[in-house]
């Protein structure tokens, strides 16, 4: 891979993994617009390791928030009265991660192999703009919405393992996981948070695993070099979006995002059809 297609895709991955739009989907179609085998073992990885990149401007991000709950973790293990909300969070965002982990491992041949289609990607993403749709439908006929404070383990658990479904690429882990929150009640601002919160886990150890596994693979075909700064790029790119994506989510719904979503569905399947596309 030469450094300018690392680059392209650098951004392409700091710029969609936090919107509602799938960022492994758009990777995939960036990575085949550019003459890559998107079901190559290396490919494969470079995905999963440009993603370490966004998680590291979600820990500068939310740096504050995360020495908070680590801290309230810490002491509500040490001391039964010193469980907060916090501690409790803490425990969601830990529960929450659990499920996409174990499913991830279960089903990594699966993921990297036939779901590595561009018509997978059409059809996830036209189906669950869908989704997104009713979940904000659902929520504005709430007449209360519960706040950070509120979130339950049960919220936790079904949020999680809503984020399994994330692993196809198309449906958007964030779009996932938000539409989730939704249909359980939380209010937008906090969805999203708690989708940042819950994306620390499950992407870092996807990346780890992919650099450790895949590493021959990442230098027989993409090269470090380009892996390096496409993660790099992905971490500049990706600590931009989260402060405007917070800042939309307040005033807007994510069903905005369907919109494009489905156009996106529609021209790729078109694309397909006539052939002017491979699927891999």
């Amino acid at each position: 891979m030469q450094l300018w297609q690392a680059v392209v895709l650098g951004v392409v991955e700091g710029l969609t993994e936090f919107l509602p739009v799938s960022s492994t989907g758009h990777l995939t179609i960036a990575e085949k617009l550019l003459g890559m085998r998107v079901d190559d073992a290396g490919t494969t990885a470079f995905t999963a390791i440009i993603q370490f990149g966004a998680i590291v401007a979600v820990i500068g991000y939310f740096r504050r928030d995360i020495v908070r709950l680590l801290l309230a973790w810490v002491a509500g293990l040490r001391d039964r009265s010193a469980r907060t909300q916090d501690y409790r969070l803490a425990w969601c965002v830990v529960v929450g991660s659990i499920p996409v982990g174990l499913v991830g491992f279960a089903a990594k041949d699966l993921v990297a192999g036939p779901l590595r289609s561009l018509w997978v990607v059409a059809f996830a993403l036209i189906g669950w703009s869908v989704v997104m749709v009713a979940a904000e439908s659902f929520a504005a006929r709430r007449a209360v919405q519960h706040g950070e404070g509120q979130v339950s383990l049960k919220d936790a658990v079904v949020i999680g393992v809503v984020q399994c479904l994330s692993l196809v690429p198309g449906v958007s882990r964030s779009g996932a996981t938000i539409s989730a929150g939704l249909f359980r009640g939380l209010d937008r601002v906090t969805a999203t948070r708690l989708s940042f919160f819950m994306s620390i886990p499950a992407l870092t150890a996807a990346g780890l695993y992919e650099g450790v596994s895949a590493g021959k693979d990442v230098s027989a075909t993409v090269g470090w070099g380009a892996t390096a700064v496409g993660t790099l790029v992905s971490l500049v790119v990706a600590y931009a979006s989260i402060a405007w994506l917070l800042r939309f989510v307040a005033h807007h719904r994510i069903s905005v995002f369907a919109g494009y979503r489905v156009a996106l569905g529609v021209v790729l399947l078109a694309l397909l059809g006539t052939g002017v596309l491979s699927a891999v």
